[in-house]
């Protein structure tokens, strides 16, 4: 659970999700979210959350996705 945080820069959302990144991954990770508005403009968000998902084999229902 999550406490709500007064910041002007920074809310949550209503659904979030979280992963883990273990240490050998941390700058491939960074690589990602540095070119992040490039890479989405080529492959939509929904796709790569649907891929880490799989990935990470996190049993979901798609009604409750989007």
């Amino acid at each position: 659970m999550h406490r709500v945080m007064r910041h002007p820069n920074f809310a949550w959302q209503e659904g979030y999700g979280a992963f883990s990144v273990s240490a050998p991954a941390v700058d491939e990770v960074k690589g990602y979210i540095r070119n992040q508005r490039a890479h989405h403009a080529k492959r939509g968000f929904e796709v790569d959350y649907l891929e880490m998902l799989g990935a990470g084999r996190v049993q979901f229902n798609k009604e409750h996705l989007w």
